[in-house]
C-alpha cells in the first residue's frame, strides 16, 4: 500500500511540475475598461466590424446595446447590417460547412467566451486581451497565421490592418532532459509592416474589445458588483445594530 501511495504522490508530483513548466503567462487585461461606456461602445464597434462576419453572439441582441448608452438609431446606423432588425439576435450568415473547410472547424459563439476562457493562468479577459495581441507571420499555416498563445490556430488574424504584420522570432535550446531534442523557445516580435494604430492604440483598441466581450457574456455585471456593495454595507449596519440590541438585551442578566 506505502508503494502505491508512493507510486501516485510521485506520478501527481511529476504531472503538477511539467504542468508548472508549460504554465502560460498572460497578460492582465484593464478592468477598469468594463466600466467604461466609451470603451464599451468602441468595443462593441469593433466586435460588429471584426468578428461578427464568422462569430455570433446567438445570446445577445442587439437592442441589449442601450446598456451600453446607444440609442436605437445609433445601433440602427453603426452596428446593424440593413437586413438586420433592432431585436434579433448577433447571428452569422456564415455556412457551418464553408467555415469548416475554410478554417477546419466552426467558428464558436462568443456570447460567453470571455467567461469560458477563465483559468488558473487568469480570468477569460486576460486571455482573450494576450490572444488577440500575440499573432503573427507563419507562411506554414493555411491562413498565413499563427498564434503563441493558441499554437496553429485555425483563425487569421482579423485585425491585422489594425496592428499591421509581426514575426516571431524562436531561439533553439537543446532540450535537457533529451540532448537530442530541440526546444523552440519564443524571445519576441519584429516589427514587418505596420498597421494603421501604434502599438498602444492597438492595445487600447483590444482592450475596448475585451470589455465588449467580457460585458456581453453578463451585462448586469456592473449592476451586480453594485448591488454586492450596497447589500455588504447594510449587513455591515445591521451586525452592529444586532450586536447592540444583543448586549442591551443580556445586560442585566448575570
Amino acid at each position: 500500500m506505502k508503494k502505491i501511495l508512493a507510486s501516485l504522490l510521485a506520478a501527481i508530483a511529476l504531472v503538477s511540475g511539467a504542468h508548472a513548466n508549460t504554465e502560460m503567462v498572460l497578460d492582465k487585461f484593464p478592468k477598469e475598461r468594463v466600466t467604461d461606456l466609451a470603451a464599451l461602445q468602441n468595443g462593441a464597434k469593433l466586435f460588429v466590424n471584426y468578428c461578427l462576419n464568422c462569430h455570433a453572439a446567438a445570446f445577445m441582441r442587439f437592442n441589449r446595446l442601450k446598456d451600453i448608452g446607444l440609442t436605437d438609431q445609433q445601433i440602427k446606423d453603426n452596428l446593424l447590417f440593413p437586413t438586420d432588425k433592432v431585436g434579433e439576435v448577433m447571428k452569422v450568415s456564415l455556412d457551418p460547412k464553408d467555415a469548416k473547410a475554410w478554417f477546419g472547424g466552426v467558428p464558436p459563439d462568443l456570447t460567453l467566451i470571455a467567461r469560458s476562457r477563465a483559468s488558473h493562468s487568469g480570468s477569460g479577459a486576460d486571455y482573450l486581451y494576450t490572444y488577440l495581441r500575440s499573432f503573427y507571420r507563419d507562411e506554414a499555416r493555411p491562413t498565413g497565421w499563427n498564434n503563441i498563445v493558441f499554437p496553429n490556430v485555425g483563425m487569421p488574424h482579423v485585425l491585422w490592418e489594425l496592428q499591421g504584420q509581426r514575426g516571431a522570432k524562436f531561439v533553439e535550446h537543446a532540450d535537457p532532459h533529451n540532448p537530442a531534442k530541440v526546444e523552440h523557445h519564443f524571445e519576441g516580435f519584429e516589427e514587418i509592416t505596420k498597421g494603421k494604430l501604434s502599438a498602444a492604440e492597438y492595445d487600447s483598441a483590444v482592450a475596448d474589445l475585451v470589455a465588449y466581450l467580457q460585458w456581453m457574456g453578463e451585462p448586469v455585471q456592473n449592476q451586480r458588483t453594485r448591488l454586492g456593495v450596497g447589500v455588504l454595507i447594510f449587513l455591515g449596519i445591521f451586525f452592529v445594530i444586532a450586536w447592540r440590541m444583543n448586549a442591551a438585551f443580556w445586560k442585566d442578566v448575570k
